[in-house]
Parts: structure tokens; sequence; C-alpha cells
């Protein structure tokens, strides 16, 4: 249970540091932004995992190490706010 707990807590602070980040307006409450971190945490532990052994797993970054866990969360997050800006784009 303190898993999910955590996972939400991390979401919840990598989704809204994004948030800061990225340029423009995203909109959205506290569990669309908890949603985005989660996204992010995923998307940032396989982009992770990318880098450091060079193969494609889809997974978040586990254990001890909150800085990097929350440094890929937030690239993550920024990843999906990209790419979400892209689908819901008008054309």
């Amino acid at each position: 249970m303190g898993g999910i707990i955590g996972w939400a807590v991390l979401g919840l602070v990598a989704g809204a540091i994004a948030k800061m980040i990225y340029p423009g307006s995203q909109g959205g409450g506290l569990f669309a932004t908890m949603a985005l971190g989660l996204i992010g945490a995923f998307v940032g532990g396989s982009l992770y995992t990318l880098i450091t052994t060079g193969k494609i797993a889809l997974g978040a970054i586990s254990g001890a190490a909150l800085l990097p866990s929350l440094l890929f969360a937030v690239l993550g997050s920024m990843v999906a706010i990209f790419i979400w800006g892209l689908v819901t784009r008008n054309a």
C-alpha cells in the first residue's frame, strides 16, 4: 500500500513541476496532474532504462534514488505534455 501512495505522491509532484516548467497552459486539476506525473514516471523510467542499458523496457525507476526518479518522471511528464498537445491540437 505504501508503494501506491509513494507513486501517487511522485506523480503529483512530477506532474506539477512539469506543468510549471513546460511553456503554455495545460489546464487540468489535481487528478489530471497526478495522472500526467504517473504517465511521466513510466515514460521517464523507460527512457532511463533505454539510456542506461540500451534495452527498451516499459517501467518506472524504483529504489532509493529519489532524485533521479523525480528528474526522469518530470522529463517523462514533459514528453507526455508534448504528445498530449499534439494529439489534442485542432487541425
